[in-house]
């Protein structure tokens, strides 16, 4: 089959390997019909996940065909459309069992970085009974693609652990995917503002398309001054860091206000400077997490009913042999208008 490899930091390759097997009872093997590239991948690619060896195929999300099961799986048959979730997890150690799925002793994120992962065209699932979901009849294969990874992790790291709620005031430091997912799903819980920050004005415009009060650029204005004229002066409840450079943590630091949270989402491959000269007297919360992807049946029901389109994510589309310019018009995203790109073996 083929597969996109990471060969080395700097280095990646599209080559024939051998098709997956079933290597414990609860596997399937997973006909790829959808998959995309994260900007996880990217860190992989720059050396920043250590965990990830060369060699390995890249690719944690994606929709499939069921192709072959292990003798341990009762639920899913040779021929189920399934939702691949980027996280897996085996619903019985310690972890799952508080539904810290991303931590499973046998499991957590796995895919595309300690075993070979979605970025071609077919791809082994560990415990598949509880890390793959029927798709239900009807829905858009691209767009359950987005429910793999980036609208849980926006959802989950984003709007739950920086507890936006009704009337609070949000801002979201990237306009991403991440952050759009974020945003997307944050209107959930009708926060009175959502301020949006980035450098660029094309992804800006997008965020006030997708429900953003307020959108600023960061190379042109003073973020920290103009927030707080926003706020009233106090800054803002909740700062989502939706990017993973010290930059935007700086900034999520200056427009915090007292008691806010900040919450972390950005894959962070360098130190970042925690001032707490600043913030040790303002009751500040900083969380940080890996997605469990727990919310995947909810967001499964609220995409499905209408509540939110994922599908507006998806700038580009690419056959998997076209997979390197994919990475390309992604990595280039400032140049290209890039947010998610569908590739399709």
């Amino acid at each position: 089959m083929k597969a996109l490899v990471y060969k080395s930091p700097g280095k990646k390759a599209l080559e024939q390997r051998p098709k997956p097997t079933l290597q414990a009872p609860d596997d399937a093997i997973v006909r790829i019909l959808k998959t995309t590239i994260c900007g996880t991948d990217l860190h992989i690619l720059r050396g920043d996940v250590p965990t990830c060896a060369p060699g390995r195929i890249l690719g944690h999300e994606g929709v499939g065909v069921i192709e072959e099961v292990g003798v341990a799986v009762t639920s899913l048959r040779v021929g189920d459309r399934v939702l691949i979730s980027c996280i897996s997890s085996c619903g019985k150690c310690d972890y799952c069992r508080q539904g810290m799925f991303s931590h499973c002793a046998t499991g957590g994120w796995i895919l595309g970085n300690t075993i070979d992962g979605t970025q071609a065209e077919y791809v082994r699932t560990p415990h598949a009974e509880t890390s793959l979901y029927p798709l239900p009849e009807g829905v858009d294969e691209e767009a359950m693609v987005m429910l793999s990874d980036v609208l849980p992790t926006g959802f989950e790291c984003g709007v739950l652990n920086g507890k936006v709620s009704p009337g609070s005031t949000l801002a979201i430091v990237g306009a991403g995917p991440i952050g759009l997912a974020a945003l997307l799903t944050a209107q959930l819980y009708s926060p009175a503002q959502i301020i949006v920050i980035d450098i660029d004005d094309g992804r800006l415009e997008v965020a006030r398309q997708f429900g953003a009060t307020r959108v600023l650029n960061s190379a042109r204005e003073d973020i920290a001054a103009v927030v707080l004229s926003l706020t009233e002066k106090k800054g803002v409840d909740t700062a989502v860091e939706a990017v993973g450079v010290p930059a935007t943590y700086t900034l999520c630091e200056k427009i915090i206000g007292p008691g806010g949270i900040i919450a972390n989402v950005g894959v962070h491959g360098q130190a970042v400077e925690l001032h707490l000269e600043r913030l040790w007297s303002q009751n500040i919360s900083i969380t940080t997490r890996l997605v469990d992807t727990v919310s995947t049946p909810m967001l499964l029901k609220t995409v499905r009913s209408g509540k939110i389109d994922p599908i507006r994510l998806i700038t580009h589309r690419f056959d998997l042999d076209n997979i390197l310019e994919a990475y390309d018009t992604f990595e280039k995203a400032i140049d290209t208008g890039a947010l998610k790109v569908i590739i399709s073996p």
